[in-house]
């Protein structure tokens, strides 16, 4: 196989790949049994702030 048939490929079906993988990891943040993940990821931020302050 030569360089300019793994460029070809990489181009094609690597391009696909990226997309699908894109869109997977997307559609896996909008699961229902994610929204409790979601939730302490956005509260964390805030709970240190609030052990230094209290």
């Amino acid at each position: 196989m030569s360089y300019e048939d793994l460029r070809q490929l990489a181009d094609s079906w690597g391009l696909l790949a990226t997309f699908i993988l894109f869109l997977a990891l997307i559609g896996w943040s909008f699961l229902p049994r994610a929204t409790a993940a979601q939730r302490r990821a956005a509260q964390m931020i805030l709970e240190d702030e609030e052990a230094t302050n209290g």
